[in-house]
């Protein structure tokens, strides 16, 4: 009976706990649109190079792509009485809370001190994403964490609109007023985390007290045999990294220039230059929970597939889109180009949320963090390598070009993605 009672809520009485995991999320989606959109303003009063500028941008990604797999692995090894996250997630996060304070008041003194916070920042911010992350498969079991990576997202999107549309604004009234606010949220959601969430091992995984070591680890998984004949796990791990490498070689491509194109090509005003990833953020946050529903029963691979499909056609379309509505003012141009990237936005969560389930799905209790590292490493490796590429197609060929280099990036991720069979929840919901 309990058996069939368990099938029958589902994800239900795991939800709670993932609403609270997810208040880690929300501290990172509070502070990387502040991040990204003001510190370059406060670098400019300094330096005149925005190579330079964006050379200093990037340190971000170069720790992330170092550090995450680093400490996520090490979160994996940890024993302690709160846990093997929570030590992490309560001195690195509630840190990366007062250095994000200390930035505005900073870029006041000196280059030397803005760099100097924006370094030791980074450290701390980037040390915390890999437990924040990993805690979540920790105390989700397998079937369900497709829902559960749909809340979360959700609650990172949550963070994202406070950030951009509430806090963002306060910049008229003092520089330091939305870095204090978004530090006292941080602080709080921290307090939150450590009270409510408690750490334990998710019903049906194999606790493994000692860990093996991480070359032994990559080694034995990209070797051994799963369940499917003929296919090795290891071809399915490998053909997922792929995957969501060339997906953020397509994203992170464009990001960097969709703002430069509103102004530059559609008209638009410099106030208005983050509206295409704001009309992303919007219908993400809205399907990011029916993203997780969805993939648990038709399949978390077939429904990236159709997503990577749907995304191909909707950056292969802009290009057409601003050719045939040439005649068209500047403002109905503008309003297309804002609803594609709504419906892009709408139709990238339904990657976003499914493909980490599906890497956590072949692992366990003692390598959670591995899995968790492997992903960064892959989709910050594209986010390093992505910008010059597409700021070198849009010197060669203008800005249609990164669309059509990102429609090209999703159906390369669409055919590698056709040889998983790994990475399913055991439970389908028909």
């Amino acid at each position: 009976m309990g058996g069939k009672e368990e099938k029958k809520q589902g994800f239900r009485p795991f939800l709670g706990t993932t609403f609270l995991i997810g208040f880690g999320f929300f501290t990172m989606g509070l502070m990387d649109p502040l991040y990204d959109t003001y510190v370059p303003l406060f670098l400019r009063r300094y330096i005149d190079s925005n190579a330079l500028v964006g050379g200093i941008m990037t340190l971000d990604n170069l720790l992330q792509l170092c550090l995450i797999p680093l400490i996520a692995i090490w979160s994996d090894r940890t024993r302690t009485r709160i846990g093997r996250r929570m030590p992490f997630i309560i001195v690195m996060l509630p840190l990366s809370a007062v250095l994000f304070r200390l930035i505005p008041s900073l870029a006041v003194v000196s280059l030397a001190a803005l760099i100097g916070i924006i370094f030791f920042f980074n450290i701390f911010k980037t040390s915390v994403r890999g437990p924040v992350v990993a805690l979540m498969p920790d105390s989700i079991p397998g079937d369900y964490r497709s829902e559960a990576n749909g809340v979360i997202n959700m609650m990172g999107g949550i963070g994202l609109i406070v950030s951009t549309l509430v806090l963002a604004r306060l910049m008229n009234v003092s520089d330091g007023l939305p870095f204090f606010i978004a530090a006292v949220c941080i602080i709080f959601a921290t307090l939150i985390l450590f009270i409510f969430v408690k750490e334990r091992l998710p019903e049906g995984e194999e606790k493994t007290e000692k860990g093996e070591p991480v070359l032994t680890f990559l080694k034995r998984v990209f070797s051994r045999r799963e369940n499917s004949p003929g296919e090795r796990a290891g071809s399915g791990v490998a053909r997922i990294l792929i995957s969501l490498f060339f997906w953020f070689m397509a994203y992170e491509g464009a990001k960097p220039f969709l703002g430069l194109y509103l102004v530059e090509s559609l008209g638009a005003s410099e106030g208005n230059a983050a509206l295409a990833q704001g009309a992303a953020g919007i219908s993400s946050v809205i399907l990011a929970i029916p993203a997780g529903y969805w993939a648990h029963r038709f399949g978390r691979r077939n429904f990236i597939r159709f997503s990577l499909m749907f995304l191909g056609a909707i950056l292969f379309f802009i290009p057409l889109s601003g050719f045939l509505s040439q005649k068209l003012g500047p403002s109905p141009r503008l309003l297309l180009f804002l609803l594609l990237m709504f419906l892009y936005g709408a139709v990238w969560i339904g990657v976003v949320v499914n493909s980490f389930p599906m890497l956590w799905q072949m692992a366990d209790y003692g390598n959670m963090g591995i899995y968790t590292g492997l992903y960064y490493t892959f989709s910050q490796s594209a986010a390093i390598l992505a910008p010059p590429i597409t700021g070198a197609v849009i010197d060669l060929g203008g800005y249609p070009g990164i669309f059509i280099f990102g429609g090209i990036c999703m159906l390369i991720a669409w055919f590698t993605m056709g040889g998983v069979s790994a990475g399913e929840p055991s439970k389908r919901n028909r």
